[in-house]
């Protein structure tokens, strides 16, 4: 689609009929530091290809704390990680190292297995710091679930940005307004970091099979209708849809792209179209062993990993929406 950032917020119809799905993200404590997940949800599974949505933060560390994400598995997904303030370091099993800052990207393939760590760094540690970020999910298409796993970090510069009328719109993954994301991808997408003066208005791409966005910060005005950090909105495809930043401006995660062939299997940290493939995964990490098995620990943080939490023991892969 053309850019143009000036018309009116609107959507066809009383009230925003084109809103589709408004969805309320579930807080969830990770011990001692707090996620909201948007999505899976009751209502939906994906949008697009995104299985998985977690604001991260915001959280300030006075002393010296920091997150610790011990090694933990994946497969059949691909995991981004996107961060407004503070830092990560990233460790995986195919042995990237890869520190992680503001305005940069982490997109690694889990394809089938692969295992990795996220902490803050010893550096960061030692002085007061925050984070503030998004982690999500990408499921793969059915013939790229088995693909050998990858990991790719484009930095800030390389990440094309759009701007016009009081909109910096980055662009993270796949394509829009005629930009392209450096990050190799396997189907369909976009996801742009949106960043919104007073009163500017931004138009979603009107290419785009599956549309939605997610307010970290501020408000947004659609059809009169105002919605607040917090909220994931979800709208109809084909409709024009436009949104307005509120009196204090606004910051958003706009994504989508092509939807998925069918629904997809998720349980744990585990993504597939599959039951029988999930229920392998799940067999080979309980198994952990780690030279002969399929998966092996992060190079340099080998000391200790994450169980297959308890109260999931008796659960089964499930679909969701």
């Amino acid at each position: 689609m053309s850019w143009n950032p000036t018309h009116d917020p609107s959507c066809p119809g009383f009230g925003c009929e084109a809103l589709e799905t408004l969805i309320i993200p579930r807080a969830r404590d990770i011990g001692g530091f707090e996620v909201r997940r948007a999505l899976p949800s009751p209502k939906r599974q994906m949008v697009g290809p995104f299985i998985f949505f977690d604001q991260m933060g915001p959280a300030e560390f006075l002393t010296e704390g920091g997150i610790d994400v011990r090694p933990h598995p994946h497969i059949g997904l691909g995991t981004v990680t996107y961060l407004y303030r503070g830092e990560f370091e990233h460790r995986d099993s195919i042995g990237s190292h890869q520190m992680i800052y503001p305005g940069e990207v982490n997109w690694m393939v889990a394809g089938r297995g692969v295992t990795h760590s996220e902490r803050t760094s010893a550096a960061t540690r030692g002085t007061p710091h925050s984070l503030f970020g998004i982690q999500t999910w990408i499921a793969l298409p059915e013939n790229r679930e088995e693909d050998a796993p990858t990991f790719e970090h484009h930095g800030r510069e390389a990440l094309p940005v759009i701007a016009d009328h009081g909109v910096e719109a980055r662009l993270i993954l796949g394509a829009a307004y005629g930009k392209k994301s450096p990050v190799a991808l396997p189907s369909e997408t976009f996801y742009l970091d949106v960043v919104l003066a007073p009163g500017a208005a931004f138009p979603l791409p009107d290419d785009q099979e599956d549309r939605g966005l997610y307010i970290t910060e501020g408000s947004v005005e659609v059809a009169g209708d105002l919605f607040e950090a917090g909220r994931m909105m979800v709208f109809r495809p084909g409709d024009a849809i436009s949104v307005k930043a509120g009196p204090q401006g606004a910051r958003l995660m706009a994504l989508g792209g092509a939807t998925m062939n069918g629904p997809r299997y998720i349980w744990w940290n585990f993504v597939s179209s599959s039951k029988e493939r999930i229920e392998q995964a799940r067999a080979d990490w309980n198994a952990a062993d780690w030279s002969g098995g399929p998966f092996h620990l992060p190079p340099g943080d080998t000391e200790e990993f994450i169980p297959i939490p308890a109260e999931m023991a008796r659960t089964r892969p499930r679909e969701w929406g």
